[in-house]
């Protein structure tokens, strides 16, 4: 799970940085799941432990899509 939230957080927040690191996650999280990061947990370092906590406390409140993306990913065996 801490990977997804890396993962997804790095999208949303730090794109122009995307060019120097390698990609995480896929096209279906970042799709699905970039603008929720910004929503629930805008400002806050995508690297850092209270990315984690930000991204499991509003799991519930993540949108659908962004939920089914989620499962998906660890059900191809994200982590």
């Amino acid at each position: 799970m801490r990977s997804l939230i890396l993962a997804v957080s790095a999208i949303a927040l730090a794109a122009p940085a995307s060019a120097q690191a390698p990609n995480r996650g896929n096209a279906d999280l970042q799709t699905n799941c970039a603008g929720d990061a910004l929503t629930f947990c805008a400002g806050i370092d995508p690297n850092s432990p209270q990315m984690d906590s930000c991204f499991k406390k509003n799991m519930s409140r993540m949108s659908p899509n962004c939920r089914r993306a989620i499962d998906a990913y660890e059900k191809a065996g994200g982590k």
